[in-house]
């Protein structure tokens, strides 16, 4: 190989790079300006906050943040559902303390029975 031929060369991957560097500058130009005009968007809007609108954004806040408590505490069905299942429950345990009637009398009885039997 002659040295033209590896100046050729040499010419085109420099070209290569050179083309792909100003196609990654245009592309990321937009990014840029658009970073830039964010910021100085939000430098104006500090600076523009009143007393007022710095109240409404505490409240707002405070209300996000109680909207976010109260997804966590039962609605209006789910204590009606609670209520349902101790109702249930309550009257379980009516039958079982009828239930339970019958075996207490004889417990009675049998105490009672014991306690004669030690006294003779």
């Amino acid at each position: 190989m002659t040295a033209a031929e590896y100046l050729l060369y040499l010419n085109t991957a420099l070209a290569s790079l050179a083309i792909l560097g100003h196609a990654k500058g245009y592309f990321s130009s937009g990014e840029k300006t658009l970073g830039e005009k964010l910021a100085t968007a939000e430098t104006k809007l500090d600076h523009r906050q009143t007393k007022s609108e710095a109240k409404l954004i505490e409240y707002d806040r405070r209300i996000q943040a109680l909207e976010g408590e109260l997804k966590h505490l039962p609605d209006r069905e789910m204590a009606h559902r609670l209520e349902l299942a101790v109702e249930k429950m309550s009257g379980r345990l009516d039958t079982m303390a009828e239930t339970l009637k019958p075996i207490r009398s004889t417990t009675e009885r049998m105490n009672e029975l014991l306690v004669e039997q030690a006294k003779k």
